[in-house]
């Protein structure tokens, strides 16, 4: 059962010591992923589950390690306290779990790397199996938007981008289940929007929650479309 969810995104420019100078450009999304991490405490669920989105998808217990070194910077993060052997974490559930370490509460947390390139209807049975059982659940959801908005955007400009993200924003905001799932996975693909897969996860597992939504940010400064929500 999903009692909350936060969803944030995921550059690694959000950790401070990766973004260097250009820090406190991101003062204010950092904020927000706070906020939303704080909706999340406060359903005091019995477990919280990160989704991220990654080349390939895959499970990742608490305490997996993960690290910022390929970003330059000599910094290691890990998915909850312990120490679990295995690879490390994917760029996503690094940045959540950096997020994690300042914000979170001690309760049991687990990553699942959702294939950037999963098709909808899988994307919703993985939703379905995460919150399947009697668990009291929460999820972190990390993705960005298009990647799309401004010449100097990784993908360049496409004027597809803007709207993309305002139906996204405007869903992940009033908890739209059927507005996420019915993104168009071929214009995320091409517009390089990493969380399409990871929000249409949420859609699925969300379905008979009740939830309603805010949306806490909705900006690109880099021309990456960067959105902050809370689900409760």
């Amino acid at each position: 059962m999903l009692v909350a969810a936060a969803v944030c995104p995921c550059p690694p420019l959000l950790v401070p010591e990766v973004a260097a100078g250009a820090a406190p450009e991101l003062d204010a999304a950092r904020a927000a992923c706070a906020e939303a991490l704080g909706v999340l405490a406060a359903a005091r669920p019995d477990r919280l589950v990160v989704l991220g989105p990654a080349e390939e998808g895959g499970h990742y217990p608490q305490a997996t390690r993960g690290s910022f070194r390929g970003f330059g910077v000599d910094l290691d993060v890990t998915l909850g306290p312990g120490d679990a052997p295995g690879p490390e974490l994917p760029a996503s559930l690094a940045v959540a779990a950096w997020l994690l370490e300042r914000t979170w509460t001690d309760v049991p947390v687990e990553g699942v790397a959702v294939d950037a390139g999963l098709p909808a209807d899988q994307c919703a049975v993985l939703g379905a199996e995460i919150t399947g059982g009697n668990d009291r659940i929460a999820l972190l959801v990390m993705g960005d938007g298009s990647a799309s908005r401004t010449l100097k955007a990784p993908g360049y400009l496409d004027d597809r981008a803007a709207p993309f993200d305002a139906e996204a924003a405007r869903a992940l905001g009033t908890a739209d289940l059927a507005a996420l799932a019915a993104l168009d996975t071929g214009l995320a693909r091409e517009l390089q929007a990493s969380g399409r897969a990871p929000w249409q996860v949420l859609a699925a597992a969300a379905e008979g929650a009740g939830l309603d939504g805010t949306l806490l940010y909705d900006e690109a400064p880099y021309g990456v479309g960067y959105l902050v929500a809370a689900w409760s």
